[in-house]
């Protein structure tokens, strides 16, 4: 099976489900993120996405992983899923105050399999280098309809450069979703459209405190 797009991967693995299990998630995202930059910029991230193990199996299912075979089966799978995520931003949603922040479109992605989970790994650079501000910047990762979730485990999963360390620190904000909202998101049958403003609920977030020159206009 090759992965023609990960939403409709994602949406083929829910019909696999029994009816009677939850609408969201159906899978399972682990990542890293390193960002990227210096004392006074940032410069873009590296993203290091571990796939649980079903969600593994399905998307290399009936592919040859066969030892003569497993380096290219991977190295296809990679440039088809970054080749999807185009039209989805790579999930990744960079924000100074409620202005997005443009991305290159990357060079291409790794995909690694040493045991039961694969692992994406690729590099997502800004457009253009970002200067950093006090507080206003942050970073969201997400699926938008929630059939994925896309989480760090812990706040170590955020690397800072060395040299944006100098300058910035970050928190690493949980999800709030409303009782309403959670009684929604686990009300919604597994065969329904998907909700794309509903993975925004429940993505955690990254704020970014630097210290800057307040007396120097930074550049937007």
């Amino acid at each position: 099976m090759r992965l023609n797009a990960l939403p409709c991967f994602i949406l083929s693995i829910a019909a696999l489900l029994p009816i009677t299990s939850q609408a969201h998630p159906h899978s399972w995202i682990s990542m890293k993120t390193y960002i990227e930059g210096n004392s006074t910029q940032i410069t873009g991230f590296k993203m290091v996405w571990t796939f649980d193990a079903m969600t593994t199996a399905y998307m290399l299912d009936g592919e040859n992983m066969s030892a003569a075979h497993k380096e290219q089966t991977l190295k296809d799978t990679a440039q088809s899923v970054m080749e999807n995520m185009k039209n989805a931003h790579y999930f990744t949603y960079f924000y100074d105050n409620e202005t997005p922040i443009k991305y290159h479109i990357p060079a291409g992605g790794e995909l690694v399999k040493p045991r039961a989970k694969a692992t994406l790994i690729f590099e997502l650079p800004l457009a253009k280098p970002k200067t950093i501000t006090k507080d206003s910047l942050k970073l969201l990762i997400f699926e938008p309809s929630y059939y994925v979730d896309m989480s760090w485990d812990n706040k170590s999963d955020i690397i800072l450069s060395p040299e944006l360390a100098k300058t910035c620190r970050f928190t690493l904000v949980e999800p709030n979703p409303t009782p309403k909202q959670v009684t929604f998101a686990m009300s919604i049958p597994a065969d329904a459209d998907p909700d794309n403003q509903l993975g925004q609920v429940f993505t955690q977030s990254v704020k970014l405190h630097c210290d800057v020159d307040t007396t120097t206009p930074s550049t937007k």
